[in-house]
């Protein structure tokens, strides 16, 4: 388990230990110093690219989990419509094909259309559409396979008591696949956040995200920003999981108390019974 561990997290931890290093040559260790987080700060470049990540992040793993709900909900709970062995290969084939074909394919339509519309220009909305069309197919798997594990008599109870569909959807099963949704929205973040190829197809002037920013400083020579850059990118990583299994792990624990506290319910009626 060690090794593994440090085959994992070895290099990121040098990257890290390299973000506070005096040199200028990224090779040489020169002491320690926060100078590069200061000028990384004033970077404007690097500034814009995150901003412009972390709303493209954002807006794609909404979008996701809500298509990928949909999407996953429909499978799972109808055995039979018009469509459905298509609406499983749509979402199963952005997970296997080459993601250089999907920004190609992406690239090219959004040519034509500009070219017959007018619009869309390459830049936000285009980045957005792409990396949502990619995350939805991760986000409709992980929420698949929690609607495939969860009982079913909880929503045919609330069915018997008299709630409508959309009432079961919201008060039932939606609180009961929440973690799957919290997984899938940190999983279609993170995918979002570091997605380059897609991005490089199609980002237009001032709109370039952070890892094409990084990669293209990269091929030039390696600069201690990028450093810095890098592990900004791993500090807001261990935040949000952190925070995810805190949430996660405090609602395990409230059902859990919830639970005992029916069950002991339960035993004391049938005791004064």
């Amino acid at each position: 388990m060690a090794l593994v561990y440090l085959f994992l997290y070895l290099p990121i931890v040098v990257l890290v230990v390299y973000s506070f290093n005096d040199s200028r040559m990224v090779t040489l260790w020169g002491g320690w110093t926060l100078r590069w987080y200061a000028e990384t700060v004033h970077d404007e470049a690097v500034l814009s690219s995150l901003w412009l990540s972390l709303k493209v992040a954002l807006a794609t793993a909404c979008a996701s989990i809500v298509l990928g709900t949909f999407a996953a909900f429909a499978l799972t709970r109808y055995q039979r419509f018009w469509g459905k062995g298509l609406l499983n290969l749509f979402i199963n084939i952005p997970l296997v094909m080459p993601t250089v074909v999907i920004a190609l394919a992406l690239l090219l339509f959004f040519v034509t259309v500009q070219a017959a519309l007018g619009f869309p220009q390459k830049g936000f909305f285009t980045i957005f559409i792409g990396h949502t069309m990619m995350c939805v197919s991760y986000a409709a798997v992980v929420i698949q396979s929690r609607l495939k594990e969860m009982d079913r008599s909880v929503e045919e109870a609330a069915m018997d008591l008299g709630a409508r569909p959309l009432q079961v959807f919201m008060l039932v099963t939606l609180p009961a696949i929440s973690q799957a949704l919290v997984s899938a929205w940190l999983l279609t973040f993170s995918l979002s956040l570091d997605e380059v190829v897609i991005s490089a197809f199609l980002s237009g002037p001032g709109a370039t995200t952070l890892p094409v920013v990084i990669f293209s400083r990269a091929r030039l020579g390696l600069n201690p920003e990028i450093n810095v850059i890098g592990a900004v990118t791993v500090y807001l990583v261990i935040v949000a999981v952190v925070v995810s299994s805190l949430w996660m792990a405090r609602r395990e624990r409230r059902r859990a108390q919830e639970s005992a506290a029916a069950y002991r319910q339960e035993m004391e009626l049938q005791a004064g019974a």
